[in-house]
């Protein structure tokens, strides 16, 4: 929208304030003859700021002679660079602004409307800095040539110490500095437009559709993947740990609930198996001496298990 408002506007004031200028400065000749002197000589010079066709007519003091100087200097091309510019600027931002209100629905259906704005706007952006620098310094030059004080020394009458020469009138370069301002704050606009003007092309587009990363924000990310995926595989395996831990030690207390009973019984056989038989004796059976001495019969011992 501030391409639509403004870059017309400072365009119009741009090649306005160049193109329309006209200046002119006033000096003055005494010579000790007053009627031979010249006390109002107007040197006028304006846009395209060919100087050296600027002459006028200056008196010499002497026998009412009068000689022709002009001015030093051509100027007309950086004036007529800066003032073209600013033309076709105008003209392709009123053209702009009418596709832009009307025809903005064409605009928008392919990609060239917004890549032939793209290219024209980064070229009048480049062609504004460049007309401005060189309308700078061709303005600077200007007021160097037309000092009141550098006309004087190109006066030969004033050369002579009898006569006296001064400056009546300078140059207004108030519209000339105006100028300049304005190409600047062209190039401001229309430098600032390209951004805008960019979003609209298929370039943009693509690259949202298709981010470009960076290799250290790939790196960067890659970093993060590996770091999550190996505290999800250190997390799983805590718990694939803490799952066996569980089953193991529950296992170990049930084993070592079956050695406990393992142990026991074991001892209480042991117990049982070491348990020593016991005898009973029965009713004593009495034998003479004489039998067994006589028959070899050895005493019997009756064992019973139970």
């Amino acid at each position: 929208m501030c391409m639509v408002i403004f870059a017309p506007i400072f365009a119009i004031c741009a090649f306005a304030t160049c193109g329309g200028y006209s200046g002119h400065l006033r000096v003055r000749v005494e010579c000790p003859d007053k009627s031979q002197s010249n006390l109002s000589i107007t040197v006028n010079f304006a846009y395209p700021f060919r100087l050296q066709q600027v002459h006028f007519q200056p008196t010499l003091c002497e026998r009412n002679r009068q000689e022709t100087i002009f001015l030093v200097g051509d100027y007309s091309s950086s004036a007529q660079f800066f003032v073209t510019v600013a033309v076709f600027a105008f003209l392709y931002s009123l053209m702009a602004t009418v596709v832009y209100i009307y025809y903005q629905n064409k605009y928008r259906e392919g990609n060239r409307g917004p890549l032939v704005d793209f290219v024209v706007t980064v070229l009048f952006a480049f062609m504004w800095l460049v007309s401005s620098c060189t309308w700078a310094k061709a303005l600077s030059d200007v007021k160097s040539a037309t000092d009141p004080t550098q006309v004087l020394l190109l006066i030969s009458a004033c050369r002579h110490p009898a006569n006296q020469c001064s400056a009546s009138h300078h140059p207004v370069w108030s519209e000339l500095n105006t100028s300049v301002v304005f190409g600047f704050l062209n190039f401001i606009l229309w430098a600032g437009n390209i951004w805008f003007v960019f979003k609209e092309t298929g370039w943009y587009k693509t690259g949202q559709r298709y981010p470009m990363r960076s290799a250290s924000g790939r790196r960067a990310n890659g970093m993060s993947q590996r770091l999550c995926s190996q505290s999800s595989f250190d997390q799983s395996g805590d718990s694939f740990y803490q799952h066996p831990y569980r089953q193991t030690s529950f296992d170990q207390s049930r084993e070592s609930l079956g050695q406990q009973h393992y142990s026991q019984g074991s001892f209480n056989q042991s117990i049982g198996s070491f348990r020593l038989p016991q005898t009973s004796l029965g009713q004593p059976i009495i034998i003479s001496q004489g039998d067994v001495t006589s028959k070899g019969i050895n005493p019997i011992m009756f064992v019973n298990d139970t």
